[in-house]
């Protein structure tokens, strides 16, 4: 069987279901010279899941997420989120929209040096502010308090739900959200979890990704292709307003070409589509290529 590159995903579909871990991710974007860019950073080689790979800033979700210090210090998310909390696996706890948002504005401070706040917040300020909570992780709420802000929770557009597939041991319940760039902030890659960072056209990491110039894991794929097809800030948002946040949880097929089928291909249980573009990813030359499936395809559950 054709096998991934070691720095994405590698599947066992023998081994028992890992119930998966609580995450948010950021889709940050911003109006450029040609249209819409994306913010980019590359995971450390080092890391153990997807180390690497280029992906947008995020990551688990932490207690401290859900400290009740942040009714007072952050804005109440919108009302969608909501639907980012249905459980998915019954072993998994509970999580909060708030939770969620939280967590997602703290992993993109630590990340990507960028972090939406009710008022505005400059680059050199965002810097202390990451600095401090690098130095005592569970300070955030404290340390906007001390400079009268609050995370605004509200700027975070729900995008969509991935979860990791069953036959992959290391499991995220991810929730994607999309978020214009705050007014005086740049990103930057932090130097220890990413090690590059740098804006984009949604397409022109497609075509990096085509030339075999970069890893990308499906959901980042599908996110890219998305994107391309919208000119501006306005109508990204809109784009996001118009999709499913039902899970999106692939199933691995490894009968011929080993793929990725997602909900709505034939060989997926989930019949109805939670996503545009095509319903498969198929694995050659060790990346993971979004397609559809053959004309006349049979089901192939797994």
């Amino acid at each position: 069987m054709e096998e991934t590159s070691p720095r994405l995903l590698s599947f066992d579909p023998k081994q028992e279901p890992a119930v998966p871990r609580h995450a948010s991710t950021v889709v940050v974007v911003r109006e450029g010279a040609q249209g819409l860019e994306l913010f980019c950073v590359l995971r450390n080689t080092r890391s153990s899941f997807l180390g690497g790979a280029l992906v947008f800033p995020g990551g688990k979700v932490d207690p401290s997420d859900a400290a009740e210090a942040w009714a007072e210090q952050a804005t109440t998310p919108q009302a969608r989120v909501d639907a980012l909390t249905e459980p998915y696996a019954t072993a998994a706890p509970p999580v909060t929209a708030r939770a969620l948002a939280v967590a997602a504005c703290r992993e993109l401070l630590e990340e990507a040096r960028i972090v939406p706040l009710d008022a505005p917040f400059g680059d050199d300020a965002v810097e202390a502010l990451r600095a401090e909570l690098a130095a005592s992780p569970g300070s955030l709420p404290s340390a906007l308090a001390r400079v009268g802000r609050r995370l605004a929770l509200d700027t975070l557009v729900p995008w969509a739900r991935w979860i990791t597939p069953e036959a992959e041991s290391r499991r995220f319940d991810a929730r994607f959200f999309l978020l214009g760039l705050p007014d005086g902030q740049r990103g930057r890659h932090d130097d220890h979890e990413t090690t590059m960072s740098f804006w984009s056209r949604p397409a022109d990491v497609l075509d990096r990704f085509a030339r075999g110039e970069i890893f990308l894991a499906p959901p980042t794929t599908r996110t890219l292709e998305q994107l391309a097809t919208v000119a501006d800030l306005r109508a990204a948002r809109a784009l996001a307003e118009e999709q499913s946040l039902s899970p999106i949880c692939p199933q691995f097929v490894a009968a011929g070409a080993p793929f990725l089928a997602l909900p709505g291909d034939p060989a997926h249980a989930v019949p109805e589509r939670r996503v545009s573009g095509p319903t498969r990813f198929v694995l050659r030359d060790g990346r993971f290529v979004s397609e559809d499936p053959p004309a006349g395809g049979v089901a192939e559950f797994t």
